[in-house]
């Protein structure tokens, strides 16, 4: 089965000082180790890559460029990554209205706009809160994985 990981898992997982660095990388591996596939989405990226670039004075990584791209590409070997379709757009507008989101968490609503068009039920994530208007989608809790 495919699971979408929130922006927040690969930070955290790239991230070896984050408190939550080993959680992150046992669920990924649980996950895995257990026949799922860990997905990622276009906009997965792009969020990884503005945290990884800005400065730790801002609460980013403070990675060079070089030091992103070649994150990026080992997140491209490990994980499935889904593109931008068509489509996403209409499906995003049709959430934010549907469940009337606003401000900062019409991103999330973005994510399950991509899960819901590519079949993905399940999003692995620290912030479940941000994904509980989504009765289309399962959240999963790091700290949770070792019983899916």
């Amino acid at each position: 089965m495919n699971i979408l990981a929130d922006t927040n898992i690969i930070v955290r997982a790239v991230h070896r000082k984050a408190a939550q660095h080993r959680v992150a990388i046992r669920a990924m591996r649980s996950l895995q180790n257990e026949g799922h596939r860990i997905c990622l989405t276009a906009q997965n990226l792009y969020e990884f890559c503005s945290v990884a670039t800005c400065p730790v004075q801002v609460n980013g990584l403070g990675l060079t460029s070089a030091q992103t791209n070649r994150v990026v590409t080992r997140l491209e070997e490990i994980c499935l990554i889904f593109r931008d379709p068509a489509d996403l757009y209409d499906e995003w507008r049709r959430l934010i209205v549907t469940h009337e989101v606003s401000g900062k968490k019409v991103h999330d609503a973005r994510l399950v706009a991509a899960m819901k068009i590519y079949g993905i039920h399940r999003i692995l994530t620290f912030n479940t809160g941000d994904f509980v208007r989504f009765p289309e989608i399962e959240v999963i809790h790091p700290d949770s994985t070792a019983k899916i």
